[in-house]
């Protein structure tokens, strides 16, 4: 198939750190457009990362009919205003993470792609990663029994007060920024939705964003959740999931390298064994996945973004929680 034109909105550093690269390589998309408030800045970053056209306004890069989708890795706060742009525009979107602010707007983008018929992704970029595809597989097959418990560490030091994931007006903090991970992936190898959480969370006194949190997600029939993540401590990511027949580990869940083996410890009666998984860069895949999508015009992308609703009203109730000081049920949408 010809390669799909996708523009980004916003010269993300994200985007220069980690996508740009990997998608030199890819056989479905081909980066075209960039677009900033400030033309002379996409155009330099035009240059740098080889699109072939920079844009002086987000609208500006939504009304060129050449592009095939966007990318939006903008603000936390931004992302409804220009997934309803995007979807106006009849611009395919994937959307970094988290979708929305919260599980009202992420609903509310949801239904507003599906009256104007456009696709629309979380970038949850871990689940295309070979080692999630392949700990996904042991857990549907039951090779470690029934998932009892999950627990999660994400955590990175960052006390910068001008980086945006420090400006608690513009989505920042750790839950909406990393929190969502440990949820996504609990949510993932527990097979279903918790029905209630509890959360201690702490704040940065200066910054107001929720530096440290810790939460229980109750799924029911005795089976919980754990996690921790920060955002001003040693820079630490693991994954443990506890069946009635083995554990699962996967040693680098989300921030895995595309360079090197993914690898997944595996403990059951027959023995203990380390898979390492093909070597493939998250992001490429995730990129081809939906373009892949766009192009058979799917009505539903690769991620359904009912998943990214049901993760932020787990998000939610786990403000909630640290709030009330209790355990608060997870509101279904």
């Amino acid at each position: 198939m010809e390669k799909l034109r996708f523009g980004v909105l916003g010269t993300s550093g994200h985007y220069s750190l980690r996508i740009a690269t990997p998608l030199k390589s890819s056989l479905m998309v081909e980066s075209y457009g960039i677009a900033s408030r400030n033309l002379g800045k996409a155009q330099e970053y035009a240059d740098k990362w080889g699109f072939q056209k920079a844009y002086g306004s987000y609208e500006e890069l939504l009304s060129d009919p050449k592009i095939d989708f966007v990318y939006c890795p903008l603000p936390n706060h931004l992302h409804l205003e220009y997934i309803k742009k995007a979807a106006d525009a009849g611009k395919p979107i994937i959307c970094e993470k988290p979708l929305a602010m919260n599980a009202k707007e992420a609903a509310e983008a949801a239904e507003y792609c599906k009256k104007k018929g456009i696709l629309i992704m979380e970038a949850f970029m871990y689940r295309f990663h070979p080692q999630w595809v392949r700990a996904a597989e042991i857990v549907r097959a039951g090779e470690i029994g029934t998932v009892m418990t999950t627990a999660a560490i994400f955590s990175y030091d960052l006390k910068d007060g001008s980086n945006i994931r420090n400006i608690a007006e513009a989505g920042g903090g750790g839950i909406l920024d990393i929190g969502c991970y440990t949820v996504s992936s609990a949510r993932l190898l527990m097979g279903g939705e918790p029905e209630r959480v509890s959360c201690s969370l702490k704040r940065d006194p200066a910054f107001k964003t929720d530096i440290l949190t810790s939460a229980l997600l109750d799924f029911g029939d005795g089976r919980v959740s754990t996690f921790t993540i920060g955002t001003q401590l040693f820079p630490w990511q693991r994954v443990r999931a506890v069946g009635t027949g083995g554990t699962l580990a996967v040693e680098v869940p989300f921030n895995m390298y595309g360079d090197v083996p993914g690898r997944v410890h595996v403990n059951t009666g027959v023995g203990s064994r380390i898979i390492e998984t093909e070597i493939d860069d998250q992001y490429l895949l995730q990129f081809d996945a939906f373009a892949l999508a766009v192009a058979e015009k799917r009505t539903e992308a690769p991620t359904p973004v009912s998943d990214a609703v049901a993760n932020m009203a787990v998000l939610d109730a786990l403000f909630a929680a640290a709030e009330s000081g209790k355990w608060e049920k997870v509101a279904k949408y």
